[in-house]
């Protein structure tokens, strides 16, 4: 059976997205003491209760105090029209608000059943909060404290019979053993997902990551306006390509620390870097109209600290003049001269151009990152490299480089066993890089190489003089005498 599709609506700062990482048992969603917070749809796999479903987050509406409220008024829409259910948040400590009866009679005309679900009760009588909500004229509301957990798995198993035609068996809900204090009726299913590849979008504010992920999917599914930080929160979208899934991950563009001032832009920030931690291919997307900043190569520094495959995307290249195009290309070079093994691909998210090959792109990077690499292999490469170059001599003695073999993946890490290893230079640690990128074809992703020496048996133990030596010694050290 098709899993039921359960969308999350109501006003500003009602607690949807706290509903949204409860029932997904994750952190996807950014949640803050602020109204307008979520802008667009975060789809996430429920977990709470006794069958899987997907649950969908979407914007505040309503109240339409945002510049950008009519275009999250549409991705509203969207997720209302692919729902099977909806659950209507309102706020139990507020009351009934213009905006809720705005919205009541939204819902009243997508002729889908609509659950009220009364949140934040806890700290307040619910049947004297419930009398004010009658008026809307909705069914009796449920409530929940989303935040604790209180009354959620309730809402949930009710939903859920009333989709499948009461096919739930209330008796096989379990408790929760990871749930907090107080969260006396929560149930977590495991429903996994299928694999997929998680790939990270990430760039400055206004580069086109969110035209990006609509031109690759083909439909507005993130709310793209001409506003730099129109993203805050790291938006998923799965979907699949050629029997391929994969996993994109909308961010919110990162601007120089100096310049972020608002708490919610900081919680933002760390939400991107979490998903660039997360991720295993990262799309990183420059602005062909601007100057490649210093800001960008600090995040493509931190791409590369993480371990992650990366695909560069130049951004808005279609109508470019012949020298700005001549002028990004030097600047490659130049600012980004140290990402030698990630290929430019340069793109219109706008206009489609270059779209198509970035999909190819991610996942021939996604596959370099996990190769498994023999170790006759490595030793061989080894090898030719040593003997076409050799390591250099330090304090007398030639450093030595005996074997390889894999020491990780994602990204491919390389262990090189020797002598005087911690004396190897840079450049040379380079070449070593170079000889195994060329060699396995590691395109677009970091190679790791860690270098060992073995320890010295012999270390610390002094050598025992036979009688001759003994012997040699003390008449080298009566010449030695004689001579001062």
């Amino acid at each position: 059976m098709e899993q039921p599709v359960i969308a999350l609506v109501g006003r500003p700062n009602v607690g949807k997205s706290t509903l949204f990482n409860r029932l997904t048992r994750t952190r996807d969603a950014l949640v803050a003491d602020f109204p307008g917070l979520t802008r667009d749809r975060q789809y996430g796999v429920g977990r709470v209760g006794p069958l899987p479903y997907v649950v969908v987050d979407t914007g505040g509406l309503g109240e339409p105090d945002d510049v950008t409220y009519h275009h999250m008024q549409r991705q509203a829409i969207r997720a209302l029209d692919e729902a099977d259910a909806i659950l209507f948040l309102v706020d139990a400590r507020v009351g009934v608000t213009p905006g809720d009866e705005t919205l009541t009679a939204e819902l009243r005309q997508r002729g889908k059943r609509v659950w009220l679900v009364m949140n934040k009760v806890d700290g307040v009588d619910p049947d004297l909060a419930a009398a004010d909500f009658h008026g809307l004229g909705l069914d009796a509301p449920w409530p929940i404290a989303a935040v604790h957990g209180r009354g959620v798995t309730r809402l949930m198993t009710a939903v859920l019979e009333d989709l499948t035609g009461g096919s739930v068996d209330p008796q096989a809900l379990m408790p929760d053993p990871d749930a907090e204090s107080g969260m006396t009726d929560e149930t977590v299913s495991d429903h996994s997902t299928p694999r997929s590849i998680e790939v990270a979008i990430i760039g400055r504010p206004n580069v086109g990551k969110s035209t990006l992920v609509n031109r690759l999917i083909g439909e507005e599914r993130v709310l793209v306006y001409d506003m730099p930080g129109t993203t805050r929160d790291a938006i998923r979208v799965p979907f699949e390509r050629d029997g391929q899934a994969f996993t994109l991950v909308d961010t919110a563009g990162v601007r120089r620390r100096s310049r972020v001032r608002e708490s919610i832009e900081k919680f933002s920030v760390v939400k991107t870097l979490q998903a660039i931690e997360a991720a295993q291919v990262v799309i990183m997307v420059l602005d062909a109209r601007q100057e490649i900043s210093e800001q960008d190569a600090h995040l493509i520094g931190h791409v590369i600290e993480s371990g992650r495959g990366l695909v560069l995307a130049v951004n808005k290249w279609d109508g470019l003049a012949p020298d700005a195009r001549e002028r990004i290309r030097r600047e490659l070079d130049v600012k980004l001269g140290f990402l030698d093994f990630a290929r430019p691909r340069f793109i219109s998210a706008l206009h489609g151009t270059g779209v198509g090959r970035l999909l190819e792109e991610v996942a021939h990077v996604y596959r370099a990152a996990r190769r498994e690499l023999p170790t006759s292999a490595l030793n061989r490469v080894l090898e030719e490299a040593v003997e076409a170059h050799q390591p250099p001599i330090v304090r007398g003695r030639r450093i030595k480089l005996r074997y390889a073999h894999q020491g990780g993946q994602n990204p491919p890490t390389i262990v090189v066993h020797g002598n005087q290893t911690g004396e190897l230079p840079g450049a040379y640690r380079r070449y070593l890089v170079n000889r195994f990128r060329r060699a396995f074809g590691l395109q677009g992703t970091p190679i790791r190489l860690e270098l060992r020496t073995g320890e010295n048996p012999f270390a610390g133990r002094r050598n025992k003089l036979t009688p001759r030596q003994q012997r040699k010694r003390e008449r080298m050290i009566q010449r030695r005498k004689g001579r001062s």
